[in-house]
């Protein structure tokens, strides 16, 4: 069985860092008060960002798979933030 450079509890912390830089990004635009299409952009850029450093630094295409899930999920949030910046929802605070 051929092996890809990457084990299965690299791959699980690969997973993970996006999530924790993705919750962080939440958790900070919160805290300052960011707006929402703020927010969505910076974490579209952090997913985009992981899967250019998965692509290029993960040995043999060990995270090619991820990289691609990152790429569509960051370009999702870019779109949310497109809607979000033309149609803000009411803030009723």
């Amino acid at each position: 069985m051929p092996h890809n450079g990457v084990d299965i509890d690299q791959y699980i912390l690969l997973t993970i860092y996006p999530i924790v830089a993705f919750f962080a990004i939440a958790i900070l635009g919160k805290k300052f008060k960011l707006d929402e299409a703020l927010k969505y952009f910076f974490q579209g850029i952090s997913c985009i960002l992981f899967a250019v450093f998965y692509i290029i630094l993960i040995p043999r295409g060990g995270a090619q798979g991820l990289a691609i899930i990152l790429i569509l999920f960051g370009i999702l949030l870019f779109f949310m933030a497109r809607k979000q910046k033309i149609s803000p929802k009411d803030q009723t605070q």
